[in-house]
């Protein structure tokens, strides 16, 4: 049984691999953005930007031919500053950046845990690693020595069940908003992985712009974003993908929340509606409809993603953290270490200033 990997640049010799990769991510714990229909998609996506063709993927192979571990990084290049044409190089996770995964990690085996910590510590001598967003667990635990903790981000999760929201005054306050819905005429309905489409998804993608817009923010969740996505509502199926609650008005949907089905959890990825019904809640209300949907597609986790936004909170989550790290050395780990020194003074200034927006926000 081999230390090294093998590894692997053609995405069709990635797609064989499929099967027991994502049966290998099921029983290692890995989250929805590790498995290979995250992976696949990022790269079938975002793999012709010339600034992301450098995808590798490291594949451990046990002694009976099974899969014992799947490590997919790329070789890309981190932003040092907007204005500045070129960013350092780097191997970062890939199925990061772009697609804003949370909880990266990567399908290691128990057997195989020493052979990829080592791998890392040995692409840390002669690369710069930049790893975002790593799960405590299954990204965090190869982290090679000397590594240094760059972020640690706060990701409120909670029981995806309806009797373990919040406290008995604010169910109340959810009942008496979905019943003033009703009376509008919004009605709910969950669609499953493996029924997501494009109408729903350009759909959310023109509820998103209109709640941004009122509120004077920009995004990144825009039409750049959907061959991302549709590639990953390609490879949904029955309890696995993207799936969302849709609030219907009498005239079409008023409101959306997406996010993906993984082994027992539910993660919030995105929202739009329509502002005219901030002030029924409706963006609380979808919230409070998706953890009863999911909870009865068999999740008992609800996963709010990244973000320590204040509604999270209401509803009863605690929080888990992910983290970023940095290793290596030259210039590029010099440049990258810079860039993290002046976001901390950055954010040291502003301290006692509210929480940015992120990912997943409601309001009203």
């Amino acid at each position: 049984m081999s230390a090294r990997p093998r590894l692997l640049t053609d995405p069709g010799a990635l797609e064989s691999l499929v099967p027991a990769w994502r049966d290998l991510a099921a029983a290692t714990g890995v989250a929805y953005f590790g498995t290979p229909d995250w992976v696949l998609a990022w790269l079938a996506a975002f793999g012709d930007d010339p600034q992301q063709r450098g995808a590798r993927v490291a594949v451990w192979d046990g002694p009976d031919g099974r899969l014992d571990a799947v490590v997919p990084l790329l070789a890309t290049r981190q932003a040092l500053h907007p204005r500045l044409p070129s960013g350092a190089r780097c191997l970062t996770v890939l199925g990061a950046g772009a697609g804003a995964a949370d909880h990266c990690g990567f399908a290691v085996a128990p057997a195989r845990a020493d052979d990829v910590r080592a791998w890392f510590g040995a692409l840390a001598q002669r690369s710069t690693l930049w790893l975002p967003n790593l799960d405590s667990e299954t990204g965090a635990a190869y982290i090679p020595p000397g590594a240094r903790l760059v972020e640690r981000t706060a990701c409120p999760t909670m029981p995806a069940d309806p009797e373990a929201i919040g406290s008995a005054r604010f169910r109340k306050d959810l009942r008496y908003y979905a019943r003033r819905l009703a009376a509008e005429g919004v009605r709910f309905r969950f669609v499953p992985p493996g029924a997501m489409d494009e109408k729903l998804f350009d759909a959310l993608l023109g509820l998103h712009a209109r709640r941004q817009e009122t509120l004077g923010r920009a995004t990144t969740f825009d039409a750049a974003r959907k061959p991302f996505h549709l590639a990953l509502i390609g490879r949904g199926a029955p309890g696995r993908g993207p799936c969302a609650m849709v609030a219907e008005g009498p005239d079409g949907p008023v409101g959306i929340l997406y996010g993906f089905l993984w082994q027992g959890t539910f993660s919030y990825y995105q929202t739009g509606w329509d502002p005219a019904f901030a002030r029924l809640s409706l963006g609380t209300v979808l919230v409070a409809e998706t953890v009863a949907a999911v909870r009865a597609e068999g999740a008992d986790v609800f996963d709010f993603l990244r973000g320590a936004e204040e509604y999270k909170y209401r509803f009863g989550a605690v929080d888990r953290h992910d983290t970023t790290w940095l290793a290596g050395r030259g210039l590029s780990g010099l440049l990258l270490g810079g860039r993290v020194r002046a976001k901390e003074l950055r954010t040291r200034r502003a301290a006692g200033r509210g929480p940015v927006g992120a990912v997943g926000s409601v309001e009203g």
